[in-house]
């Protein structure tokens, strides 16, 4: 049984996905400080992890690639694991945030399959190992909105008809919304031209009226509560709610889907790396991080995992929709400096 003041703190970032504006404090020996995407990684699964290891971890949370990057930036030191996405593990490497460890030595990375066993943003795997991957798209609740209005393209989220105009809501995520909308124009995301980025901003900032908010948090809430009929998401989110609103599917705009994957890595300034380890070899264990996939509803990359996950995982179209949902995924890579920069002036000009 963990103390109270631990079961307290996780209970908090739960509830609240608060992200703490100082770094961590100094760490102890039988300490690990995990910095993550909020609701992300299992309570439960982190409670094992600390009785099976005596490691006792401290979460903080966060809501985006770019806020982890500019919080590690900042000097916000002291985190032992970080959960970059696909193109923030090259970026963060490149700018020398994070430690080059050789994640292929840990025993359990000989689980590691497909793709993920050298993508192309870390192909010696010096600075992460796999976590989870999946997809982004459009939730809608059947009951209040049909297929057949739906559609297949991005065009329901981009100019929604009367009816759902003011009842949507779109990811407050600089990448996700800049690629959705470069996908829905045919533009290549990594542009470096100034007319296709204004392009871009004229579509989000016509598009901006029509939604009820901008939010990357309280989203699986948000659709059990059936508060709005399409929600920009995830692809486990009618997977997550199913349970208590069946109506949820997901819709793959035909222009293109993103494709992510996400990663442990040990930034510099880590205090306590052998602890960090230990962590991300112990979640490269089938069981464990079928236990994640369970949860999430987001596919792992371990050999032997199918073996613990939920059928209902395996099965649902949202979260495996098949060869032909699959050729429409776009996967991430890291843009050129002046495409960045072009993507991040438009999103502080749409969200000013």
């Amino acid at each position: 049984m963990k103390n109270l003041k631990r079961r307290i703190a996780l209970l908090a970032a739960a509830l609240f996905t608060a992200v703490l504006v100082s770094g961590p404090a100094t760490a102890q020996s039988n300490e690990l400080f995990l910095y993550a995407w909020a609701d992300y990684v299992p309570f439960e699964l982190i409670e094992r992890f600390s009785d099976e290891t005596g490691i006792d971890v401290r979460l903080d949370v966060y809501l985006s690639n770019e806020e982890l990057a500019a919080k590690l930036q900042a000097g916000g030191t002291g985190y032992d694991v970080v959960v970059p996405g696909d193109y923030m593990v090259q970026q963060l490497a490149e700018l020398e945030l994070l430690q080059a460890i050789d994640f292929k030595t840990l025993p359990n990375f000989e689980n590691v399959k497909g793709p993920l066993l050298s993508p192309a943003f870390d192909p010696d795997r010096l600075y992460s190992a796999p976590y989870l991957h999946g997809s982004t798209a459009i939730a809608y609740d059947s009951e209040k909105v049909s297929a057949e209005e739906i559609g297949d393209s991005w065009s329901i989220f981009f100019d929604p008809p009367s009816d759902l105009q003011g009842k949507i809501v779109a990811l407050n995520d600089e990448l996700e919304m800049y690629k959705a909308a470069a996908l829905f124009l045919g533009i290549d995301y990594c542009t470096e031209s100034p007319e296709d980025a204004t392009k871009i901003l004229e579509l989000l900032e016509a598009q901006k009226p029509h939604l009820l908010m901008y939010s990357s948090d309280g989203t699986i809430e948000r659709m059990a509560a059936r508060e709005v009929p399409v929600h920009h998401h995830w692809a486990n989110g009618p997977f997550r709610v199913r349970s208590e609103v069946p109506a949820w599917q997901m819709m793959f705009p035909k222009e293109g889907v993103n494709l992510w994957a996400d990663n442990f890595s040990i930034p510099v300034g880590a205090n306590n790396v052998e602890n960090a380890k230990t962590f991300i070899n112990w979640m490269m264990d089938p069981e464990n991080i079928a236990e994640a996939t369970n949860f999430n509803g987001y596919a792992n990359s371990i050999e032997g995992a199918d073996a613990f996950t939920d059928p209902a995982v395996v099965q649902d179209t949202g979260i495996n929709p098949g060869p032909d949902v699959e050729s429409r995924y776009v996967a991430n890579q890291l843009c050129s400096v002046a495409a960045r920069d072009l993507r991040n002036r438009v999103w502080t000009r749409l969200r000013s």
